[in-house]
This record gives C-alpha cells, sequence and structure tokens, in this order.
C-alpha cells in the first residue's frame, strides 16, 4: 500500500511538472491562431466563445508565429508569462489582453532578440508589462493601462536594442513609467503622437519617458506626444535621455506636450548631442523644491561638446525655465541657422523669476526669444531681469540674448493659449471653455479624416460626443485664427 501511494505521488508530481512548463510551439515553420493553440493544448489555453483563458506560460518557438486577427478577449492567469521568440502579429479591431482577475496580474509578455512582434488596436492591461529584447518591434494604436512590474520592470514598454516604433497609443496609470531603454542599450525608438499619463504609479525616482543611450547615426526621436503627469506623483519627471556608460546621445524632441510632471525634459551626460524644437512645457513643478528639480528643461555634462538646439519652445509656470550645470551648453537662438523663437512665462521660485539659469561657465547664445511673454514686447531689460549668467555672478558663462523678440507671437498662439479643454482624456463629454475667438470646431481622425464639425460659442462650451476610444485632433477656427488641440477619448 505504502508503495502503491509512492507511485501515485511520483505520477502526480511528474504530471504537475509537465503542467509547470507550460506548452512551446513545435518550432516547424507553423503559424497558430488562438484556436489552434486550444487545440494543440487545451490544458495550457480554452475558450468560451470570443473570450481565451491562458492557465499556464506559452511560448511561441523561434520559427512559429501566433497571429490575432480577429476580435478577441485573452484572459490570463496569475504570474502568467507569454514568450515569443518567433512571430506574434496582433491585427485586429480590438483584441484584449487582460488578467484573469485584475488582483494576481500576469507576468507580461517577453520578446525575445530576433522575434518579429507587430501590435496593432490592442488593449494590455492588468499585466506585468512587454519586455522588448528584439530590434523589430512595432505597437500602435494600443490602450496599454493599469499593469504593474513583472517581467518588465523599468516601464510597461522596456526596449533592449534597434528602431521600435511606437506609434498613437494611450499609455496610462501603469505602476512603472512608460517607456524604457537601459543605461547602456543604444535603442533609438520612433516615438510618436502617443498620449501618456499617471505612469509610474510607483512614485519611483524615474520619468515616464526614461530612456538611456541612442545609436550614433539614428537619433531617438520623441516626437508629437502628450506627457502628463499625476500630481499627485512628486517624483515622476516627464521625458529623460540620459548617458551615464560613455555612451551617445543623439535625439529629436520636438513638437510634444509636457505638462504636471516633476520636470519637464532632461538630457543628462556627455557625448550629447540633438534638438529640442516646439515643445508646450508647462506646470511641471509637481515636487515643489526647486533645489530637487522643476525645470522645463534641464541639461547636465560633466565635459564640453554638449550640442542641443532649441528653438520654438513654450516653457510657462515651471520652477525653472531652462537650467544648465555642469559643463552642459544649449543654442537657444542665432543670427545663422537657429530662429529661436522660445517663449518663456511665469518660471520661477521664491518669488523670483527664472527664465534661463546658466550655472555653467560656457557662453550661450540665445537670441530672438520672448523672455517675458506677459510683458511682450520684451526689452533688453526685460531679458535681463529673469536670466542668471555672467552678469549676476562673475564665474559663470555669458548668456547672448541680443535682439529679443515677441513679434514672432501670432493670434493663433495667443488664442490657443486662452482656450481650455477638460476633462481629457475624456469619454466622450467635454467641455471647451475661454473661447475669445473661434466659432467652429472640427474634429478629426489621428489619420486626417473629418469626423465630426461643431459651431463654438465665445465662452463655455459643452459637447458629449459618439467616439470610439482613441485619439482625435480638435482644430479650432475663426476668422482670422487656427488652433489644434488633442483629445483622447477612453
Amino acid at each position: 500500500m505504502k508503495q502503491l501511494l509512492l507511485n501515485l505521488f511520483t505520477v502526480y508530481s511528474f504530471v504537475g511538472m509537465l503542467s509547470a512548463q507550460g506548452y512551446t510551439t513545435p518550432d516547424t515553420g507553423s503559424t497558430f491562431t488562438l484556436d489552434d493553440l486550444v487545440t494543440a493544448s487545451p490544458t495550457t489555453i480554452s475558450v468560451s466563445g470570443t473570450t481565451y483563458t491562458l492557465i499556464d506560460d506559452l511560448t511561441i518557438s523561434a520559427t512559429d508565429a501566433l497571429n490575432i486577427s480577429t476580435d478577441v478577449t485573452l484572459e490570463i492567469g496569475a504570474d502568467i508569462r507569454i514568450t515569443v521568440f518567433g512571430a506574434f502579429n496582433v491585427n485586429a479591431d480590438n483584441a484584449i489582453f487582460t488578467a484573469i482577475d485584475t488582483n494576481t496580474p500576469y507576468d507580461g509578455f517577453r520578446f525575445e532578440e530576433f522575434s518579429v512582434i507587430n501590435i496593432q488596436n490592442a488593449t494590455i492591461q492588468y499585466g506585468g508589462g512587454l519586455r522588448v529584447l528584439t530590434e523589430t518591434f512595432t505597437i500602435d494604436n494600443c490602450l496599454v493601462t493599469n499593469n504593474v512590474a513583472g517581467v518588465s520592470t523599468g516601464a510597461v514598454i522596456s526596449l533592449s536594442r534597434g528602431m521600435a516604433q511606437i506609434t498613437n497609443n494611450t499609455i496610462t496609470f501603469n505602476q512603472t513609467a512608460a517607456i524604457s531603454s537601459g543605461a547602456n542599450s543604444a535603442v533609438s525608438p520612433y516615438i510618436f503622437n502617443n498620449y501618456i499619463e499617471g505612469n509610474n504609479q510607483a512614485n519611483s525616482n524615474r520619468p515616464q519617458i526614461n530612456m538611456g543611450t541612442t545609436m550614433v547615426d539614428n537619433p531617438i526621436q520623441i516626437i508629437q506626444n502628450t506627457v502628463k503627469g499625476d500630481r499627485a506623483l512628486d517624483m515622476v519627471g516627464g521625458i529623460a535621455v540620459s548617458n551615464f556608460v560613455g555612451g551617445v546621445i543623439n535625439a529629436v524632441i520636438d513638437d510634444n506636450t509636457i505638462v504636471d510632471n516633476r520636470y519637464g525634459i532632461a538630457i543628462l551626460g556627455d557625448n550629447a548631442s540633438g534638438f529640442v524644437r516646439n515643445n508646450v512645457i508647462e506646470d511641471n513643478n509637481t515636487q515643489g523644491s526647486p533645489n530637487l528639480g522643476g525645470s522645463g528643461i534641464s541639461l547636465n555634462a560633466s565635459s564640453e561638446g554638449m550640442d542641443i538646439i532649441a528653438n520654438g519652445n513654450q516653457i510657462r509656470r515651471n520652477l525653472w525655465g531652462i537650467t544648465l550645470q555642469g559643463e552642459s551648453a544649449i543654442n537657444l537662438g542665432d543670427n545663422a541657422s537657429n530662429v529661436g523663437q522660445n517663449v518663456f512665462s511665469e518660471n520661477g521660485n521664491g518669488g523670483v523669476v527664472y527664465a534661463l539659469y546658466n550655472n555653467t561657465d560656457n557662453a550661450i547664445t540665445a537670441m530672438h526669444n520672448c523672455w517675458d511673454e506677459n510683458n511682450a514686447p520684451n526689452t533688453l531689460a526685460d531679458a535681463e531681469a529673469v536670466i542668471v549668467h555672467q552678469n549676476d555672478i562673475g564665474s559663470l558663462g555669458l548668456v547672448t540674448f541680443d535682439p529679443v523678440n515677441c513679434g514672432f507671437l501670432s493670434v493663433d498662439d495667443l488664442a490657443l493659449n486662452e482656450i481650455t479643454m477638460y476633462p481629457n482624456p475624456t469619454s466622450g463629454q467635454f467641455s471647451v471653455t475661454n473661447n475669445v475667438s473661434f466659432n467652429q470646431m472640427n474634429v478629426y481622425s489621428i489619420d486626417g479624416k473629418l469626423i465630426i464639425q461643431k459651431s463654438l460659442q465665445i465662452g463655455a462650451n459643452t459637447f458629449n460626443l459618439n467616439l470610439n476610444s482613441g485619439i482625435y485632433l480638435l482644430e479650432c477656427q475663426g476668422e482670422n485664427s487656427k488652433a489644434i488641440k488633442k483629445l483622447v477619448v477612453k
């Protein structure tokens, strides 16, 4: 009897070990659907209607592929991981990846080196993130929300190599940062037109976009994103690109809206070059401690040679406008190829306004900028009053800011500055207030298709639009003015 019990225990233990290994596709060049996986391993994955349930680890082998082209929900068990060595293609209109129990997240997705990953129109939630070890990675028009640290610990999307394409997504309220790369990974992704809000709910000392070194010849491109902080989090910055390991930084940071973070944009380390253009950087002051952060743009380097060109930025209501430390440097406008046209307003702390603090011994060129928007047009004295440099402390570098210029501020800029739209993101109902000049609102899809036209009244307007979740462009038109805002529908 004891021998029989021992034999049964051995059999059950062996079966348990097999179950714990999950299912690995056969590596025969096969393409699988979820239904194929149900047939191949019904103990790993089951189906009821359009809802599939994964209760054990799943591995797609190097020569195999998993395609999801129909609208499905894949519920995943606690701590379960999906690993892909081959191909993973999601191109349904609405595929959902979620936890069986949202209180016990799954471990997430691990995309191995040389895998081919294309994820479109998906919702990825209540898991452990996406660890991207491959160079061939695209995620587009997806909702990535309420994930935790799991297989990916640095960010909900963590990158290791290549030029990942991260476009048109909504990335919100994850426990970790939104997007990151390793300190020495030399990654240059294209991060375009994403709505990013309230990430790093753990409130660690990391920005929502937290990138390390880049490729030498191919820049990281962070373009036309909204990066909005959660004001209850006092440690979370907006965008940072850092080089602490002897690599290089080659960055293009253009046309972003960065608001309500601990700081706006930080470029840290040596061998850094790039462009920072046409960004709206406002109210990045959540920590409230000027000795620890709060800059609209912050640059720091330990050796000379930093080459950052900045123009067209709107920098308002941060604890500092732009701060330069160590041996960092920036070109804010010259008489050659940089038009300047940066706008500063109400950046300050302790009752003092700081548009630019050159806390280095480097000479800085900063021509053709509007240094005090509220008092336009500016005089040289107006600019001098908000710039800290050699004229204030003899050991600091001289800032050349003559000529100053606020004439480039257009009617569109001023009108857009007044108008307010909230809540954003929205479920479809929102208000447009402080309208002083616009009479019509056109709503466009992200690919430029006109969806709705509405009349605008001077003052306050309320709308309830029946829109699918995604990112939309709102064009406000007046007789002599036009402006565009971005609307995110949940």
